[in-house]
This record gives C-alpha cells, structure tokens and sequence, in this order.
C-alpha cells in the first residue's frame, strides 16, 4: 500500500566498515564538540573502500535527511567539515587522474556528451534484468539503486541557486517533474519506493543503507560532491545530462524484466514513468542545460564532461562488480536479503 503520510523517513546509523566510518559514528551518537583531526587511512576510492564510502555518505547525509537520534547541529560542525573536505579532495583527484582530460569548445558540449554515451563500456546490467535476472537478483539491484532512487533529484536540486538564465530553467524544469510535477504521490522516489514494496522490500528511506556497499555508495557520493560545491556546477550538471540522455531504454528494460517476471503495474509504474519523462529530458538535459551553460560560461566546459565521465566510469565499475556477483552464485550485497514479504 502506497503510503502518503508527511513525515519524513529517517534514517538509523548503519554500522561502521573500519576505522574512519568508526570514528565518524562514534561522533554522531554524542552531543557536537570539537573532534580531534584524523589522517584517514589509504583506500581505494575508485574501487568503492567500505570504509571510506560509507563514512563519507554519512557525512553527506547530514545533509539530506539526517539520522535518527543524532544532533542536527553535526551538520556544519567544523571538525567534520574539515574531514569531508579531506575525502572529498582524495575522491575528486582520483576520479580526475582516471578520467582523461576533454576542453571541447562550448558549442560542441551536447554532441561530446552524446559520444561518451554511445563509447561508455561495461556489462549491461539493464539488459541482464530485462532477459535473464530472476526475481531475487532483481531486489537486489532494486535494494543497491534504493541508495540514489529514495533521494532521486535531491543531490543535483543543490545546483539550483548556483545557475541562472536558460540552464536555471531547464534544471528545474527537469526537477519539477522527478519532484512528481505538483502531485506528491507521483514523486520519483515515491514511485520507487512503490516498486520495492511491490517486490516484498522494504521502501522506507535508508533502509538498506547497512547492506549497500562501497561502490554503490560511490555512485551517490560523486553526486553529493559536484552538489554541495559551487565550483563544481559544471561538473553536477554533465552529471545529471548523461543521466537523463541515458535513461530511456534502460528504465524500459527494467520494466519489461519485471513484467518478464510476472509482477504488475505497481511494480513497473517507476520505470514506465521514467521511459516517458526521460524521452523529454533528454533534449533539455543536452542542449538547454548543459550546452546552455557551457555557452554562457565556456570555462565550464570541461567539468561539465568531467561529471558525465565521472557519472559513466562510477556506474559501468558498479555494474561489473553485480553482473560479477550474479554470474557467480552470489549476493551482490553485504547483507543478503531475508525472504521477501508483502505483495506480489
């Protein structure tokens, strides 16, 4: 049953995956006070280090929703501040020495995205669940895609203030219709939430944050950090472009794996409702957006598709990393799924 109370879901504090999430838990259940400073440890941030994703979507968190329990006033708390800065800089120069270098001129930012789209490698997950994934392996990219999709347009909204003119428009034009385009029972995440009750999961809000791990939190935290930062709003709208250019045909494979799979029209609406927005937002992700603002500021250029081949290489090393789990025998998550409950 779709809920449609207005209370926001919270979420709990998951558990730690090492010595920097320790040390930043720890803090959260006590009263804010000045913490001493930590050197974080090394990780391999690309290849999605538990620790070190997870400590910093809890950072980022503070941000969004919060945690149960825990003292708001962390949220500006300037010794975590300084500790995400530190793992945003480690995140950023990571990802900008696996990604090449591209200075397009400003007029040729659409069609550049297009080709990064049509080049992007990898297995194709989409293509997995609308032919061969059985049900359970189904929940689980549902239960791994939860970490984004329950806060679907929230991370890129961050880049609202941070625009104007023509790419101003167009971000909100695409977020007026993830936000359920004046129909709250229409939202994005809500409709997602929907989906995975459908499939006997459990919909609310960061849920499953303590079975989701590194490199799928990867994949919200490079959203978090282009977001949250000013000079990164080239780098937050190539993001979203390619996201939105992208979504058309693999949201129909979901869907049509679903049906495959004999669930209903709760259980596809999400992807159904993505085919057709997304149609939309593809043109106005491209060319009102992304090329509108490297039009109006050319040195944006470059971080524009910095975001998009960002977005790609974090998506296509998560992808491996499932479609290697499932063509093993194995779960893809650190906690398997219980027996699913609810309604098929």
């Amino acid at each position: 049953m779709t809920r449609m109370g207005s209370a926001p879901e919270i979420s709990t504090l998951p558990e730690p995956r090492g010595e920097l999430s320790s040390f930043v838990l720890d803090a959260l259940r006590r009263a804010p006070r000045e913490l001493p400073p930590i050197a974080p440890p090394e990780a391999d941030i690309l290849g999605g280090d538990e620790d070190f994703h997870l400590a910093l979507y809890v950072l980022y968190e503070l941000h969004y929703r919060g945690f149960e329990g825990v003292d708001e006033r962390w949220e500006w708390d300037t010794s975590l501040l300084r500790l995400r800065a530190l793992l945003e800089d480690r995140f950023e120069a990571a990802l900008r020495l696996a990604v090449p270098v591209d200075d397009p001129p400003a007029e040729e930012v659409p069609e550049r995205l297009k080709e990064l789209i049509a080049a992007a490698g990898g297995p194709s997950l989409s293509r997995f669940l609308e032919m061969r994934a059985d049900a359970d392996q189904f929940r689980e990219v549902l239960v791994h895609k939860s970490a984004y999709q329950l806060k679907e347009a929230d991370p890129h909204s961050f880049a609202i203030p941070r625009l104007s003119g023509r790419p101003k428009v167009a971000l909100v034009e695409v977020q007026f219709d993830e936000y359920g385009s004046g129909r709250p029972e229409r939202r994005h995440s809500r409709l997602f939430a929907n989906t995975m009750e459908a499939l006997g999961l459990d919909g609310r809000y960061g849920a499953y944050l303590g079975s989701i791990p590194g490199y799928t939190l990867a994949t919200v935290n490079v959203m978090s950090v282009f977001g949250l930062h000013r000079r990164l709003r080239g780098a937050i709208v190539g993001h979203l472009a390619v996201l939105e250019m992208d979504s058309t045909q693999p949201n129909r494979r979901y869907g049509n794996g679903l049906r495959r799979l004999g669930f209903d029209g709760q259980a596809t609406d999400f992807f159904d409702e993505h085919v057709e927005a997304d149609a939309v937002h593809e043109a106005l992700a491209a060319h009102d957006l992304a090329g509108a603002l490297a039009l109006d500021e050319p040195p944006l250029a470059p971080d524009i598709l910095f975001g998009a081949r960002a977005m790609l290489l974090l998506d296509e090393l998560a992808a491996r990393r499932m479609m290697d789990g499932f063509e093993a025998g194995e779960s893809t998550l650190l906690t398997p799924l219980r027996e699913p409950v609810g309604n098929r």
